[in-house]
């Protein structure tokens, strides 16, 4: 299927083939029909990737503080990696969406193959929508009109936050399409609205829906003139639909309101607020979030779980579906703000249209009917495709003609982390690359061009039972690993997981049943700390150094918010499982004995992923983790101390390991951190090419895995 994607790194806008996604769980695979280019929004996306690193970095200080405190401790080289990969990221684009349901999925209620819904889905030919983002689109709406319901449902939002009353005098900032809408949704709420803007033509469409307009070209003062407008007492509220780096708009709607009145920000504006502004008049401000209660709450969002109408009665779907009645009884009439129409092989022409100074408004991209009855499968609904490179790509290499021997792998999971350090581990270590598979299919699309991947797809099924791969890498949210792991096994491949390899003990326990089913098919999870170059001479060190060793472990993890699926107890397990089962590892990698016993204790209620985990191991070994996320970024992340035989070694951040008192060893610096991905991935595609043990036996994976579970289900 086609789908729109902007290239961060050099501004390019490409229409790509990607493979179709899936209706998961509590969503609606729709395909398009129509979808409404934001100017605002996407035009600052795409002035953003145009925009030279320099200016890049101006316009995200926050990012910049960010990247400089991984620079002091990480090194500058794996920095500018991780901030090349982060700009190398294609960005899906849109998200006012129209189009045909065509499968539904799992746990959906309230809607059929067949209904026309209106959704915040991408620029694409077919999307996978969560169903509280979509809504039934009323037969009196056609698509033109129904494709302007999310960017609708934001002046809604806007307007229900101001709270206007019938007769009330409403200043609307910015005539752009946002304020367009607001100006039609004020008066149909009985609101005297008075529209400011530069242009001409949006002032003449303002005035068409009913306000009172200011040209600000000419020079006419907009304080006055609201003033003027609301008879002398001052306006009751101000809505800013304006995009602006300036914080002239604040101050102005400051002045124009009357005591007590009402400013709502919709749009972008410098936020440089003068204190008497707002002091003497008592006046109230406030930040809209979008479309309405319920965005960024993944409960709400990715999980369906509805707010009550009766505590919150105007949610985002509820917003939707006002505007869509709006539009049907024709009360807001949007035909007259499209200025643009082209088909979505030419979605790159529309953003040369948004960048550029030729005049526009609403711009809409049309996609291909159905293909009819009997004509063959639908290309659209393709869930595999093979993979060329992307225009403007910077590419790593060429794509792999290696014999089989090579060891040929495919990838389930495209995300950050498998993009900048997995993949490209597995590809160094020699690996052929098969196919990489995503839910969305743009992921698993980049990750393919850049390393070269055969096929890209959204369908893992077909990945598992493909004959052309020997393993398969699994890097996915964490509650999907032990059934990937299992069916794998089944299906007769070798497995690599990223960590934790399970859940819950039960998982472990299917999967220690799937392996012994399969034997000679390795399962081998990516703990990578034990193959740091470091660490390996670390062991060496200690084998020579007689009796009980003492481990210090500090983890400086930083905070995460407490909505982050990682702390999810049924999605990610929580941090001290899904990331503190790698220090776990280590310890009981470098202590060479199981460990006997363990404690455990959580800092407070408040902070749940801060916590000291102590391990005494069967030779006599102790061993502390302390796992903390109340620590500054600018302090490295991870910490080693081992003391034993009267010496110490420090391991500092995986870029210096020091001896105090150790004959013949002081120090071990590298110029870059190794955390030992590269030297993990190669030793499993060693495994795999000799039909070797794995690297880690399965009872000390099983071990760690279990141990790491207790822990975190104690804390909890």
């Amino acid at each position: 299927m086609k789908q729109v994607l902007q290239h961060l790194r050099h501004g390019t806008t490409e229409v790509a083939d990607i493979p179709c996604p899936r209706a998961a769980r509590g969503q609606l695979l729709i395909r398009t029909s129509r979808t409404l280019v934001s100017a605002g929004t996407e035009r600052m996306l795409v002035d953003f990737g145009k925009a030279g690193f320099v200016d890049k970095a101006r316009q995200q200080p926050d990012k910049v503080r960010q990247v400089l405190d991984k620079i002091r401790t990480d090194g500058l080289v794996p920095t500018l990696q991780a901030v090349r990969n982060k700009l190398d990221q294609p960005l899906p684009m849109g998200y006012c969406n129209v189009g045909e349901v065509v499968e539904v999925g799992a746990g959906v209620a309230g809607f059929a193959v067949g209904d026309r819904v209106a959704s915040n889905g991408r620029h694409a030919e077919m999307v996978a929508v969560p169903v509280n983002l979509c809504a039934r689109v009323p037969d009196a709406v056609d698509d033109d009109d129904a494709a302007f319901t999310v960017l609708g449902a934001i002046a809604l939002q806007g307007i229900r936050l101001v709270q206007p009353t019938l007769g009330e005098a409403v200043v609307v900032t910015g005539l752009g399409l946002i304020g367009l809408v607001t100006v039609q949704l004020l008066r149909a709420q009985g609101c005297r609205v008075l529209g400011l803007d530069f242009d001409a033509d949006k002032l003449a469409l303002a005035r068409r829906f009913g306000a009172d307009v200011v040209d600000l070209k000419s020079g006419a003062d907009p304080v006055a003139a609201a003033v003027a407008f609301s008879r002398g007492r001052g306006v009751d509220a101000v809505i800013i639909t304006a995009s602006t780096k300036s914080s002239e708009p604040v101050h102005q709607a400051a002045r124009m309101c009357r005591k007590r009145g009402r400013i709502v920000l919709v749009g972008v504006t410098g936020l440089e607020l003068s204190r008497a502004d707002f002091y003497e008049k008592e006046l109230s401000f406030q930040v809209s979030c979008s479309y309405g209660p319920g965005r960024y709450d993944p409960a709400y969002e990715e999980k369906g779980q509805d707010y009550p109408v009766a505590f919150v009665r105007w949610t985002e779907q509820r917003n939707f579906e006002a505007v869509l009645d709006m539009l049907a009884e024709q009360k807001l009439d949007v035909a007259p703000l499209v200025s643009h129409r082209f088909g979505i092989d030419e979605a790159a022409r529309a953003y040369e249209v948004v960048a550029g100074s030729e005049p526009s408004l609403g711009i809409l991209l049309q996609y291909p009917p159905a293909a009819p009855v009997g004509s063959g499968r639908d290309s659209r609904a393709a869930r595999t495709v093979a993979v060329s490179a992307a225009p403007g790509a910077r590419a790593t290499g060429a794509r792999d003609v290696r014999p089989a021997t090579a060891g040929r792998i495919s990838v389930i999971g495209a995300g950050n982390y498998a993009g900048a350090v997995l993949v490209p581990a597995f590809k160094a270590a020699g690996a052929q690359l098969v196919r990489v598979a995503s839910a969305g299919g743009v992921s698993s699309l980049h990750v393919a061009r850049k390393f070269g991947f055969a096929e890209a797809t959204t369908d893992v099924d077909a990945l598992l039972a493909d004959a052309a791969c020997d393993a398969v890498v699994v890097s996915t949210r964490h509650d999907t690993h032990a059934d990937y792991v299992v069916r794998a096994l089944a299906a007769g491949k070798h497995v690599f997981v990223e960590k934790p390899l399970a859940l819950s003990t039960a998982e472990l326990d299917r999967i220690e049943a799937a392996a012994h089913a399969a034997p000679g098919r390795i399962v081998m999870v990516g703990f990578n700390r034990r193959f740091a170059p470091q660490v390996v001479r670390l062991r060496e060190l200690l084998g020579a150094a007689p009796g009980p060793k003492s481990f210090v472990m500090t983890v400086n993890a930083g905070a995460i918010p407490r909505e982050h699926w990682t702390q999810d107890p049924a999605v990610g397990g929580g941090r001290l499982l899904g990331e503190g089962c790698h220090f776990v590892d280590l310890l009981r990698f470098l202590a060479g004995a199981p460990v006997e016993s363990h404690t455990a204790v959580r800092m407070a209620a408040a902070t749940p992923d801060t916590a000291t985990v102590t391990l005494c191991f069967a030779e006599g070994s102790i061993g502390t983790i302390h796992y903390f996320a109340n620590g500054s970024k600018a302090f490295p992340k991870e910490r080693l101390e081992v003391f034993a035989a009267g010496r110490v070694l420090q391991l500092d951040n995986f870029r210096r390991l020091a001896g105090f008192g150790w004959p013949g060893f002081a120090k071990m610096n590298l110029w870059r951190q190794d955390k030992g991905q590269a030297a993990c991935a190669a030793a499993f595609v060693q495994a795999v090419r000799t039909a070797g043990p794995s690297p880690i036996p399965l009872p000390e994976l099983l071990e760690v895995g279990r141990l790491s579970i207790a822990i975190e289900e104690g804390l909890r």
